[in-house]
């Protein structure tokens, strides 16, 4: 198990990593992460909904994702409510208190996950959640120590160097923690290190010194531009803009609740393609093109781009001849009208939308998910080489579009059902279909109708993240100390 001394000290990406050199060496291994808190998530092919982090960390095993890697997924709603995913499915929305009343039918969720991916794998590598540490938590947390606990799994420590304090960090953890708790610490993971590891060597023989001989079982050097999927919009707080910029600019809205923001990621796969995160008229400035994404709250988020004036700054681009897309929730902002009638955001309203294209939206209690294929339908603009090209993707929604008088669909599903609309001239276009851009083709029209001049036929999203992947692992198996490390799992 990886745990941490604090949220973003690289889990996540070690996991990914250890997930990858197990699977290089032959092992059948899975990772676990029991709950996980965030708006980057993913559907299964079974139609369950689960965190991005575990989907990847799955990819990095070499295995299918399953929910049973992340049985409990957090999406929050407000600072303390959240909606809460079950075993893939939509549950119950709850404030913080209502949730922890439910921890103990929930960690019999987790723990028979836990057991079903024991029985059909040889390792599972587990990710911890904020820090085990948390002592007004720990009563009834089921993702740190009572996870550890269950398995008697050994854990190793990480910490970030990048943001100080790590020496402290780690043996201040380790001292807040039970004695049979500390007994499954067996060593440390010192995360992210810049500089000459010569002058770190006296702090990690006192650190061996302070926690009763424990080792340090590697120092990972920080890895520049490692382009896989992060797990939440933290990442976002520090970076601002991806890509290597140049031929084309494309602004996105930065939603107080944005989701799924790593449909992106494929964008900035390109050459000369700048993306960045706008969160006022200033900062969205003049790009080439602008992109509302997905957000977890479309009412409360489309009433927050109209107080930040984004809502004229949008509309004045589009008259401007600039292109405009929106992906699930931003797809609902762009029409005439979004209703929630029954409440399914917490409270029955409705807002005008942007008015750029001709659809209604009508919120709805039961959740889409859906891993699905579509064929564009081809239409004007950048749309009028693509009729019949096959996209993939995945849908994560609680509402539904009602096209109006004289509206174009972009999509045709597997199914037959449409999806999105398209504005007469395709400057303006939205969907419901996370994930569009990982098609090659369809990325690459829409990136040269905006004066990206980019050739040949492009590279799919899995084959650019197989290789960032097993660039992470073999970073990290340079690394770390693997002959320890197979000795503490008793490999």
């Amino acid at each position: 198990m990886i745990q941490g001394t604090s949220s973003s000290v690289g889990k996540s990406i070690l996991v990914t990593a250890l997930c990858r050199i197990f699977a290089q060496d032959g092992l059948r291994v899975a990772p676990f992460k029991s709950q996980n808190m965030a708006l980057n998530s993913f559907v299964t092919r079974q139609g369950g909904e689960m965190g991005r982090a575990q989907v990847v960390q799955a990819q990095a095993a070499g295995i299918e994702p399953a929910v049973d890697m992340n049985p409990i997924l957090l999406k929050p709603e407000a600072d303390s409510r959240s909606q809460v995913v079950v075993m893939g499915r939509h549950w119950k929305t709850l404030s913080a208190g209502e949730y922890y009343r439910y921890k103990k039918k929930l960690w019999h969720t987790a723990a028979g996950a836990l057991d079903r991916l024991c029985k059909d794998h040889e390792l599972i590598i587990i990710e911890g959640a904020g820090s085990p540490a948390e002592i007004n938590l720990k009563r009834d947390e089921i993702v740190n120590m009572r996870v550890a606990r269950y398995l008697n799994a050994p854990v190793l420590l990480a910490g970030d160097i990048d943001r100080g304090g790590v020496f402290a960090s780690l043996v201040g953890t380790l001292s807040l923690l039970e004695p049979e708790e500390k007994e499954l610490i067996k060593g440390f993971i010192i995360n992210k290190f810049r500089g000459d590891i010569k002058l770190l060597e006296p702090g990690l023989e006192m650190l061996r010194r302070l926690t009763e001989n424990r080792p340090t079982a590697g120092v990972i050097p920080y890895i520049k531009e490692l382009r896989i999927a992060q797990e939440d919009s933290v990442f976002l707080d520090s970076t601002r803009s991806i890509g290597s910029g140049g031929m084309v600019n494309i602004g996105v809205v930065r939603f107080p609740h944005i989701s799924n923001y790593n449909d992106m990621d494929a964008l900035v796969m390109e050459e000369n393609v700048r993306v960045y995160f706008a969160e006022s008229v200033e900062e969205l400035g003049q790009p080439d093109a602008v992109i509302l994404p997905g957000t977890k709250t479309t009412l409360e988020d489309l009433r927050w781009l109209r107080t930040r004036g984004l809502d004229g700054a949008i509309t004045a681009l589009v008259a401007s001849g600039k292109s405009l897309a929106g992906i699930c929730g931003g797809y609902q902002m762009l029409g005439a009208r979004v209703r929630d009638r029954l409440g399914v955001e917490g409270r029955g309203s409705e807002q005008p939308g942007l008015d750029l294209l001709p659809v209604e939206t009508e919120f709805e209690p039961e959740k889409t998910t859906l891993l699905t294929r579509a064929r564009v339908l081809g239409g004007e603009g950048f749309l009028a080489g693509l009729e019949g090209a096959e996209v993939e993707g995945y849908e994560i929604h609680m509402g539904a579009c009602m096209l109006m008088d004289g509206a174009a669909s972009l999509l045709r599903f597997e199914n037959g059902r449409l999806d999105g609309s398209v504005s007469v001239g395709g400057r303006v276009w939205g969907t419901y279909l996370h994930g569009i851009f990982d098609t090659p083709a369809f990325r690459r029209a829409w990136l040269r109708s905006l004066g990206w001049q980019g050739k040949g036929s492009g590279e799919k999203l899995l084959d650019f993240q197989e290789r960032e992947i097993n660039r992470l692992a073999d970073h990290v198996r340079a690394n770390l100390d693997m002959s320890l490390i197979r000795e503490i799992i008793a490999l």
